[in-house]
């Protein structure tokens, strides 16, 4: 499995698996787009501009858009790495959000995806990683104590959750 920014020629598995979510009405945390008048070329460059913080929309940080991948490339789900915490941020969303189409759930690929956007956390020279979740999550809940996840608190039915990245 491999976790990087989605290119061009990802487009048709990218849009796939974008269309799974909308099928299934699943959370695609990690993975933003407006399902009106989509454009995959229009992404591309909204996620290279959030990731040099140009045209930010009120209250956005400048983010990583990344995509996970399968050995046979696959898109098979997403991870949001904040690049820095806002008010909104720090009390529910944290550094990462990620998420797995519904088709691959239970195969290890989230554990996978989050070990690997903490490692360009890592890169970034973010130190410590706040992940949260749902109290309703134990999928994700597991996920982040595989990765290391110290719970810190929780906030309004969000489970907080700090992963120290640097001495990794």
């Amino acid at each position: 499995m491999e976790l990087r920014r989605p290119r061009l020629a990802d487009k048709e598995t990218v849009l796939e698996m974008m269309a799974e979510f909308e099928k299934y009405q699943s959370p695609h945390d990690g993975g933003f787009w407006d399902t009106k008048n989509f454009s995959y070329e229009e992404w591309l460059e909204s996620n290279q501009n959030q990731e040099m913080g140009i045209n930010l929309t009120e209250g956005w940080v400048p983010a990583i858009q990344l995509v996970a991948f399968s050995v046979k490339d696959k898109a098979i789900g997403f991870l949001n790495l904040r690049l820095r915490l806002s008010n909104f941020l720090l009390e529910e969303g944290g550094h990462i959000g990620y998420s797995i189409r519904p088709s691959e759930r239970g195969k290890g690929y989230a554990k996978e995806t989050l070990r690997q956007g903490l490692q360009v956390a890592k890169e970034k020279n973010i130190k410590r990683t706040l992940v949260t979740c749902s109290v309703n999550n134990p999928a994700s809940r597991a996920v982040i104590l595989a990765n290391g996840g110290l719970l810190e608190d929780v906030r309004n039915g969000v489970e907080r959750y700090w992963i120290e990245v640097a001495n990794e």
